[in-house]
């Protein structure tokens, strides 16, 4: 084997199992860098829609939720990513449930077995999930968000606008701050 074939073949290998990009040959993006949308496009929210079934509430409307920041949580059990951001979800209604947070998290299924109330239910009390879930297994919340990706977050203002988007796992901090500076309080 020669010197060149040699150092080709250990590049080649080394992107293999890196995952990484080669610019010029290969179009796709890294998984790993998360969308990030700071200020969002200030637009109006979309209402829930097409819910399936609701748990731990009653059935919710963003009319409702007016007065309140709201952290939209698209999410599904299924999803390593999604299940990996539970825990800072949940921590962060812990934290500001008493100080005007509402989460919602919207269980929108990919596969057909994510689509059974049991396994969400189930899914809910593993991971302890206090906060309400809307089950949207047509996708309608989803499509009204124009949504692409498991999981993503929406924090919408209390006058009902979106104003902070992020998609994937990380940036808690930052969310951490975008709700504790809407709610006025030390995060």
């Amino acid at each position: 084997m020669t010197v060149k074939l040699l150092a080709v073949s250990t590049a080649l290998i080394g992107f293999t199992v890196t995952g990484a990009v080669i610019p010029g040959i290969c179009n796709e993006v890294s998984r790993a860098a998360p969308l990030r949308v700071a200020a969002a496009s200030q637009q109006t929210a979309p209402d829930f829609t097409g819910i399936t079934s609701w748990f731990n509430s009653k059935p919710l409307s963003l009319a409702d939720l007016r007065g309140k920041v709201v952290l939209v949580d698209f999410w599904t059990y299924g999803c390593v990513n999604c299940v990996n951001t539970l825990p800072h979800v949940t921590d962060l209604y812990a934290k500001y449930k008493d100080k005007g947070l509402v989460v919602v998290g919207v269980h929108t299924p990919e596969f057909p077995f994510e689509r059974s109330a049991a396994n969400v239910q189930a899914a809910l009390k593993r991971h302890g999930i206090t906060y309400p879930v809307a089950q949207d297994n047509d996708s309608r919340t989803w499509n009204a968000y124009r949504n692409q990706y498991w999981p993503a977050q929406y924090i919408i203002d209390q006058t009902g606008r979106i104003v902070f988007q992020h998609a994937g796992e990380g940036a808690y901090e930052q969310i951490d701050r975008t709700v504790a500076r809407l709610l006025n309080v030390d995060s």
